[in-house]
């Protein structure tokens, strides 16, 4: 028996093993290894962006921040890849087999796979152009556009080439492939704007209601809850409709990006206190005293 495993051990396979064998293993230990460190690396970067984030006095993510974790998920994705591909073509080098002879099947594969690999492609040149054009990054908050009347709305958790990640006000995660996104609306770029819609009544005295709400625009900015929030003073933009029994006024304000809704919540606190102490806002009204229209916060 020992003479048997002696004759097999020196026919060839162990020396093998010993050679070929050993370089693959190594070749494949160190990829992994190479995958851990680029996943690693991404990950640390996304975690010292935010701890700055949250170490800094800034109420929000800057653009360039949101765009530098998106460009570090993108970069491991693509390292990953690179050391894939690397290793594959060292394998091929040493087990020697002959490029020529994989054009064949590999022609064969790709018409096999080609309608297949086509939302791929779609999906990865679509991930490319959000990175590049900056159309949205981590933690903005984005409509996204699927077809003629789907729509996927929440804060953006992770963007690779691929995918995009949602995640819902109810905590529900969407995961995207970037090639169904036929339009992104970005609610926290830059900067945001609330927009509130004031019901008075059609009988009230309409330059008082102009004066009292004046006061609000020009009290908004001392007020602790919206003075960090606010970027400049509100402004109430007139009479928007009129209606049988009501008159609608709209407030516009200017708002650091994502707080568009925390703002309009509380301008409309403020809006209703004031309304109520000029007598304007009573419970013997009819119809609400204040409401928003269906898509006029923005």
């Amino acid at each position: 028996m020992a003479e048997r495993w002696h004759a097999f051990w020196h026919g060839g396979i162990g020396e093998w093993i010993l050679g070929r064998g050993l370089r693959i293993a190594l070749l494949l230990l160190g990829a992994m290894l190479a995958a851990r460190f680029i996943t690693w690396t991404a990950q640390r970067i996304s975690r010292r962006i935010d701890a700055n984030f949250q170490e800094s006095d800034a109420l929000v993510r800057s653009e360039s921040a949101k765009h530098r974790q998106a460009v570090a998920s993108v970069i491991s994705y693509l390292g990953i890849a690179l050391v894939v591909a690397m290793v594959f073509v060292e394998v091929t080098d040493i087990l020697e087999i002959p490029v020529s002879s994989l054009v064949a099947p590999a022609a064969v594969l790709g018409a096999a796979l080609g309608f297949g690999a086509q939302r791929v492609v779609q999906d990865l040149l679509s991930g490319f152009f959000i990175i590049t054009e900056k159309q949205y990054g981590f933690g903005d908050l984005v409509q996204l556009t699927l077809g003629s009347s789907n729509d996927a709305m929440g804060t953006v958790e992770d963007v690779t080439l691929r995918v995009t990640k949602l995640r819902t006000s109810e905590g529900e995660m969407y995961t995207i492939p970037n090639g169904q996104i036929m339009k992104s609306l970005n609610l926290s770029k830059d900067w945001a704007r609330a927009v509130i819609d004031i019901p008075v009544p059609a009988t009230a005295d309409l330059a008082k209601v102009d004066e009292v709400l004046g006061g609000v625009c020009a009290a908004a900015l001392e007020d602790p809850g919206l003075n960090e929030l606010l970027l400049d003073t509100p402004k109430l933009m007139g009479i928007e409709s009129i209606e049988l029994d009501t008159v609608n006024l709209r407030m516009v304000a200017r708002t650091l990006p994502g707080k568009q809704f925390e703002v309009g919540r509380k301008l409309r606190l403020l809006v209703v206190a004031a309304l109520a102490r000029a007598g304007i806002a009573t419970a013997a009204d009819e119809a609400p005293l204040l409401g928003v229209a269906p898509g006029t916060v923005k």
